[in-house]
């Protein structure tokens, strides 16, 4: 059987350091639940009283079930010159009531000396007496040997010793913390093979990706003989981020054989990175590794033509492997022969060569003269065949609309008003809205008048919105407007053209609902099917 790597996931704390990420108590539970869904075996879920949301939020979690992960509180070894027993730090892990608590300490004689002002004895006394404590109220202690690669460089015996101070306290894995994130991958592998040779008891990686080598040293830590790797879900921490778990799991189960979440769990890898950088409020880069939407996404011809024949030529990996798929991209230099793919989704029956084809790629030429650029838009143009094919029906028409922005006096922001007639089955609905912006109100006079019908949309979120100018040098200039939205599990993208920037933004948002919309009764219908077979 494979080895165990156990996954330690730091989101909620070392990720909440992150700038531009601010949890409520609502997102915290929100990532907890997506963190377990993914498999996670240790979820380190903050400091406990370090403020008044934390403490609302290890309150909430002893009513949280959990199917597969464990809770896990974090804090400071005890401070110098007191017994742990008054460590206010000490007693608030234990009051938290996690089965595991992460307690990190100091293993560079520099950050004893200079940062804590204390003498290296009584650091390592802090250490194994914190250590003790805990394991003598039954928790489960993780040391985070904070600082451990630079203090092996600077002193590889004190560093060790501190390792060793934490083993007499029981501590049942010591973590090895690239703090700095400075450290190559070869200085890595070798201070981990040191501290496992010396120690005898299981061995961690905490590392941080200052030098974009978050994920390489986790794996040679890993090759070296650790077996816990702590890290955060995207890879959302402090400055440059820590190790990103949604890279070194697929890597280290796929690749290199080990055994880290189960098989489902890595099979919606994807679908748990949108979710999580969803409640993060942050935008997924369509370059991240494995779950990225440009992961798998090919654009040149040549390369289009070998993916076709044979996808080992261009793709390291099986993109369903972790829930994600392939993207053929059409483009300038991609040939038109890659719209047929997306045909073939629809009708397999259609060829190159028959009519139906030919109508298709004449109304994309057709577009494409007008402005659209459907690369990275093929929400748009799998509704576009749709249409041309026969096999549309609209979920509703925008009958009529208007937009009014103003600016009040003595306000620095631009308000605006919408006013939208949509219609449902024969139905006709008039909605209005405010907005910050007029884009922004549309959107939501819109929702107000579809909710009623689909109230699946309320989930739908805007999360990238860029306008490109076609014909440069004029006010009654053509734009572009390519809009990216998500429902919290899937990502999808539509684009919009007019002279017309409100005009330009509301095609894309049809068609961005309408997308949601059709993803959803597709879902149904393959769900009905296997229930029928």
């Amino acid at each position: 059987m494979a080895q165990k790597v156990l996954i330690f996931d730091s989101t909620l704390r070392d990720g909440a350091q992150a700038e531009g990420i601010s949890f409520s108590v609502e997102d915290k539970l929100r990532v907890l639940k997506s963190l377990d869904q993914a498999g996670i075996d240790i979820i380190e879920a903050g400091n406990p009283g370090s403020n008044p949301k934390d403490i609302e939020f290890f309150d909430r979690l002893q009513s949280v079930p959990l199917t597969h992960a464990r809770l896990c509180a974090f804090g400071s070894t005890r401070r110098p010159g007191i017994i742990p027993e008054n460590d206010a730090n000490l007693e608030r892990i234990i009051q938290a009531r996690t089965p595991v608590a992460a307690i990190f300490g100091k293993s560079s004689k520099f950050h004893v000396e200079k940062i804590l002002r204390t003498t290296p004895e009584e650091n390592l006394a802090m250490i194994e007496d914190s250590v003790a404590y805990l394991t003598n109220q039954g928790i489960e202690v993780i040391f985070d040997a904070e600082h451990f690669f630079d203090g092996y460089k600077e002193d590889p015996e004190y560093a060790l010793s501190s390792l060793e101070a934490a083993k007499r306290g029981g501590a049942s894995c010591l973590a090895l913390c690239d703090t700095n994130g400075g450290s190559m991958p070869d200085e890595v592998y070798d201070a981990t093979k040191a501290a496992i040779e010396r120690c005898g008891i299981p061995v961690g990686i905490h590392a941080h990706n200052d030098s974009g080598l978050g994920t390489a040293n986790s794996l040679a830590a890993v090759q070296a003989g650790a077996r816990q790797v702590q890290g955060t879900f995207l890879g959302y921490g402090e400055r440059c981020g820590n190790a990103n778990l949604s890279a070194i799991v697929p890597n280290l189960q796929l690749r290199m054989g080990y055994d880290c979440v189960p098989e489902e769990s890595l099979s919606r890898l994807t679908e748990s990175a949108i979710r999580i950088a969803e409640i993060s409020n942050f935008v997924l880069s369509g370059r991240e590794p494995f779950v990225g939407k440009s992961a798998f996404a090919h654009k040149g011809g040549m390369h289009i033509d070998a993916v076709m024949k044979n996808p080992r030529s261009f793709e390291h990996m099986d993109p369903e492997l972790v829930g994600n798929s392939r993207r053929i991209l059409m483009s300038e230099v991609s040939g038109r022969g890659t719209i047929i793919r997306m045909i073939n989704e629809i009708d397999p029956t259609l060829t190159k060569k028959s009519a139906e084809t030919s109508k298709v790629m004449d109304k994309i030429k057709e577009l494409e003269y007008e402005g659209y650029q459907f690369e990275g838009a093929e929400s748009s143009v799998r509704l576009l065949i749709r249409k041309e094919l026969g096999y549309y029906k609209p979920f509703f028409r925008v009958e009529d609309f208007k937009v009014i922005g103003e600016k009040p006096k003595g306000d620095e922001t631009l308000s605006a008003s919408a006013i939208v007639k949509v219609s449902v089955n024969g139905e006709s609905i008039v909605s209005a809205a405010e907005g910050d912006g007029p884009v922004n109100a549309l959107d939501k006079a819109m929702r107000r008048a579809l909710t009623a019908f689909y109230p699946q949309i309320a989930e739908v979120r805007l999360t990238d919105f860029k306008v490109r100018v076609i014909d440069k040098g004029a006010t009654a200039s053509k734009v572009r407007v390519l809009m990216e939205s998500t429902d919290g599990n899937e990502l999808w993208s539509n684009v919009g053209v007019s002279c017309d920037v409100v005009e330009a933004s509301l095609i894309a948002l049809i068609d961005s609902i309408e997308y949601k919309l059709l993803l959803d009764m597709e879902r149904q219908l393959r769900e009905y099917r296997i229930f029928r077979s």
